[in-house]
């Protein structure tokens, strides 16, 4: 395929997860499931030029997104607009943001700032992208436009999932349809190069893993930060842009599906009633390749309305409200993204003691019984009990 950052031919396939539903199609609760429905080809690829791991090829019709911000997101967004004023990246007084399809917002942050919208045509003095280039095709026009935007003595703040988290912790759900791109910061400095931008700084933040936030500036610079050379270091002695190293990602998708698979059947033979919570996109591919049904996971509750009465894709496993959650009293309830943690023991009281946490590290079993209630003593360590708060 062509690399959608540097244009280059010279890539290589480091994990195939074969064919799996569309990440943001969550049909009807009620409706059949259509054979086509988990017929969309999902892989990642490696360029062997520019180091940018990315999405194979796309097959699906994006929809509107469904989901919620999280509070753990918003926590860190305005935690990173802290840091960053306190760094002294927050000149200026315009500013213009190029947003993620799953919402969410700086802007505010900035505008109890100061800041306001550049006049029309006009590049403003910050530029923000979280999480939002990762959701377009074409890489590099994607990342000029973004240049061009920024003011010549501005800065761009770009904020994403890093590839190292990905492969440190085997999160290898992190590829789904409409992501494009899995950035190191090594692949995002040479793509930066292209486009006359240079890094000054970076930031880096527990959620998702570990997500990166770099201000990078017009020009060739000599004034880079020592968090910088220190994650490059990282990356590099990691080998994060190399075939071998992103492969272990294959190896922990077919384990991690195996394991929950296995755990889950478990819960349902000694009659342990396992719910979840979450219907995040990242989870679809993975209750395809778990073979979750209804005898396993009696429900998967959300808190988008948008989501509610419908059912993950290619499973007939039906998404509830947190309120029919609750009043459905399970013994546990298997919670697919971690950091929604803290907030839903916050928020279900009820529900202490039964969460269980997804975790995708990779690091073999654990014998700890008491990791896990129930007949099912022996796991993975990437299934926990969470403490109750």
């Amino acid at each position: 395929m062509i690399c959608r950052g540097c244009a280059g031919s010279d890539t290589v396939r480091v994990l195939d997860l074969g064919a799996v539903p569309a990440a943001d199609h969550f049909p009807p609760e009620r409706s059949a499931i259509d054979s086509c429905e988990s017929a969309h080809p999902l892989a990642m690829e490696l360029c062997l030029r520019c180091g940018l791991a990315q999405l194979a090829e796309d097959d699906t019709t994006p929809e509107e997104p469904r989901g919620v911000e999280p509070l753990a997101l918003r926590n860190q967004a305005a935690d990173a607009v802290r840091t960053v004023a306190v760094s002294g990246f927050l000149d200026g007084d315009t500013v213009l943001e190029f947003g993620s399809p799953h919402g969410g917002s700086w802007l505010g942050l900035l505008a109890a700032r100061g800041f306001c919208p550049p006049p029309p045509g006009k590049p403003a003095s910050v530029v923000l992208d979280c999480f939002g280039l990762m959701h377009e095709a074409h890489q590099r026009t994607a990342l000029r436009h973004r240049a061009d935007a920024t003011a010549s003595d501005g800065v761009l703040l770009l904020q994403f999932h890093s590839l190292a988290a990905i492969v440190t912790h085997g999160q290898w759900n992190a590829l789904r349809h409409g992501h494009y791109a899995y950035y190191s910061l090594t692949a995002l400095q040479r793509l930066l190069g292209e486009v006359g931008m240079s890094l000054s700084s970076a930031w880096e933040f527990d959620l998702y893993g570990g997500t990166v936030l770099v201000a990078a500036r017009h020009g060739i610079r000599s004034d880079t930060s020592p968090a910088v050379r220190r994650i490059l270091a990282a990356e590099h002695e990691l080998g994060v842009c190399t075939p071998h190293t992103l492969g272990r990602l294959q190896r922990a998708a077919d384990d991690h599906a195996r394991v929950l698979h296995d755990w889950l059947d478990a819960m349902a033979d000694h009659g342990r009633r396992v719910y979840a919570y979450g219907a995040a996109s990242r989870a679809v591919a993975l209750f395809g390749r778990a073979s979750i049904d209804r005898r396993l996971v009696g429900a998967v509750a959300d808190a988008s309305p948008a989501k509610q009465g419908r059912r993950m894709p290619g499973t007939n496993v039906p998404i509830i409200s947190p309120a029919a959650l609750v009043a459905a009293d399970p013994d546990l309830v298997l919670l697919t993204v971690a950091d929604l943690a803290e907030e839903v023991q916050a928020q279900f009281p009820q529900l202490s003691g039964k969460w269980v946490v997804d975790i995708t590290d990779g690091d073999g079993p654990n014998e700890d019984p008491a990791l896990i209630p129930g007949p099912q003593q022996s796991c993975w360590n990437r299934l926990r009990t969470y403490p109750a708060v």
